[in-house]
């Protein structure tokens, strides 16, 4: 049995109607009213028409037959309540970087076809500014804040929307074909639209596996019954534009569990998070990488908060650094610490967990269900020990494809001896003891005398000094090598740069070939707002 996405919130919401599903500032919503408020979402939508329109047999894998609603919007609680109300509309919301400038956004618009946007005040004259150039932009919902941007012409205020909406469940047929669509970053290209089938994303991502014993959950009833061992309070820190930041919340909701959403919204302020961990006693905490962790650590170091709540620590989208997580757990000895490693284009892919005990290491994980890892050429599956690297692959619940783009679904989506796998780019060979060594995206890869070096493994050595508060490395053209190692550096307040210190640091944990040629300070690393490396700028600083 497989289900849609609206069907499971519907089914947990019916089970504890008076739980806190979600928190976020003064605002707190019960599964019942998250329930009410997303219907009545679904309802708007279906009354301006928006919908599905061709069903998935009819179509091809990169082609989706629902209209697209793109989110524009901060974290809070109608960035979930957006995606929940299009569900059930069976319309495909979409994310949005709401950094992107305008070109980006028509671009990302346009690709998406989208035919509505819901967003923030604070985002309206930028939607002014582009809604011309989208000309399948055709709905537009505007959500108050406190930046006092005018209602645009034709747009719709949000919340006046849902208050003249039916509470009714909406008069259309969930399907498990419905489409899940999440946008990849474009850190090191074009962004592009994964379409999941939501059956599928909802076992690779969000809660249809049984956390415990891996079996997959097959009955709404099953999922219900789970709730009784539900209300675990999860503050998901990311923005929800980011898979790892929704993919948490969703999970969270499909097991009956409450989200929180961090107060300070337009970044990570980490005092902002230890504080509303201790007045919401969380257990469980999603950050992204270093870019997270660290301010978080400066944090509790100082300040005096009480985390005994805290069970949990999870990083997911970018790998945690082994220091970072020993600083964690010398402030925090009670609590676990997990990377979880996935992508656009597979889902949660395999784990590391660190506690006390068991110490912490970086870039090693233990595959979770379907991962495995596939030959260079795409040709076979590797058997544990190989030599050599290849490319971490998962098969089972995987996406249908890139929206619009066969070339690029057939590439990522190779069939291997009759099964279809996902390779999302990540180099990595599989241990003989089962786990799987990560070496870094291939996007990110340098080339130098012939040898290839991966920038993230070269960046989680630079951190470890002192010194470091950040660091991302790219490559720049070099007669000799092809390519030469660039560091791109930002140092903590009153460090001076020593790059004799920092290559001393990097030569204890890097073969020599894979020092960086050259350091390069910048007052601050360019980063996303999920806190990811953007390669395509580090390599023009590297240029310069």
């Amino acid at each position: 049995m497989t289900f849609n996405l609206a069907a499971v919130q519907e089914a947990v919401a019916a089970a504890v109607p008076e739980r806190e599903a979600m928190v976020f500032r003064d605002r707190r919503f019960s599964y019942a009213e998250l329930t009410d408020r997303t219907r009545r979402l679904a309802n708007v939508l279906i009354a301006a028409g928006f919908g599905c329109h061709t069903e998935r047999p009819a179509l091809a894998p990169h082609e989706s037959g629902q209209d697209h609603l793109a989110l524009y919007l901060l974290n809070g609680n109608e960035y979930m309540e957006g995606m929940l109300g299009a569900f059930k509309a069976r319309v495909a919301p979409f994310n949005v970087n709401y950094r992107y400038v305008e070109e980006e956004l028509v671009y990302l618009l346009n690709d998406a076809q989208a035919r509505g946007i819901i967003y923030h005040d604070t985002f309206a004259p930028r939607v002014a500014a582009i809604r011309e150039q989208v000309p399948t932009l055709e709905f537009l919902l505007q959500v108050s804040d406190d930046s006092g941007e005018a209602l645009l012409p034709g747009a719709v205020r949000y919340e006046e929307a849902l208050a003249a909406a039916s509470s009714a469940k909406p008069d259309v047929t969930w399907s498990p074909d419905d489409l899940y669509i999440l946008y990849t970053g474009g850190t090191t290209g074009m962004p592009k639209g994964v379409l999941w089938r939501q059956a599928d994303i909802l076992v690779a991502a969000l809660g249809g596996r049984d956390a415990l014993d891996g079996h997959i959950i097959d009955s709404l009833e099953e999922f219900a019954a789970r709730t009784a061992a539900g209300g675990t309070r999860v503050l998901p820190s990311p923005p929800f534009m980011h898979g790892a930041g929704h993919w948490i919340a969703l999970g969270a909701w499909h097991a009956g569990n409450t989200v929180v959403i961090q107060d300070v919204v337009e970044r990570f302020d980490a005092h902002d998070v230890c504080r509303i961990i201790e007045r919401e006693r969380i257990n469980m905490l999603l950050i992204v990488g270093d870019a997270f962790g660290r301010p978080l650590v400066d944090a509790l170091r100082e300040g005096n908060y009480d985390t005994s709540t805290l069970a949990v620590i999870l990083s997911g989208g970018a790998a945690l650094n082994a220091s970072y997580k020993e600083a964690l757990l010398e402030l925090m000895p009670h609590v676990t610490i997990m990377d979880s490693i996935g992508s656009s284009e597979a889902g949660g892919q395999g784990s590391n967990v660190a506690t006390k005990e068991t110490g912490a290491n970086t870039g090693r994980f233990m595959p979770g269900p379907g991962s495995t890892v596939v030959s260079e050429d795409l040709s076979s599956v590797l058997e544990a020990g190989h030599e050599g690297m290849g490319w971490w692959a998962k098969a089972g619940y995987v996406p249908l494809g890139y929206l619009n783009d066969p070339a690029k679904t057939a590439k990522t989506f190779p069939t291997i001896d009759g099964v279809r796998y996902s390779v999302p780019g990540d180099r990595a060979r599989l241990l003989s003891d089962g786990a799987i060594e990560l070496h870094g995206r291939d996007s990110a890869t340098i080339n130098s005398g012939g040898e290839k070096i991966f920038a993230e493994e070269v960046e989680h050595a630079i951190k470890q000094h002192p010194d470091v508060y950040d660091a991302v490395v790219a490559g720049r053209p070099s007669e000799r090598w092809g390519q030469e190692v660039v560091a791109i550096v930002q140092l903590r307040e009153g460090a001076t740069l020593d790059e004799p210190a920092l290559l001393e640091e990097c030569s204890r944990h890097l073969a020599r070939y894979k020092l960086p040629k050259v350091f390069v300070q910048v007052d601050q690393v360019l980063r996303s707002p999920a806190g990811k490396a953007d390669y395509r700028w580090a390599k023009e600083q590297a240029a310069r």
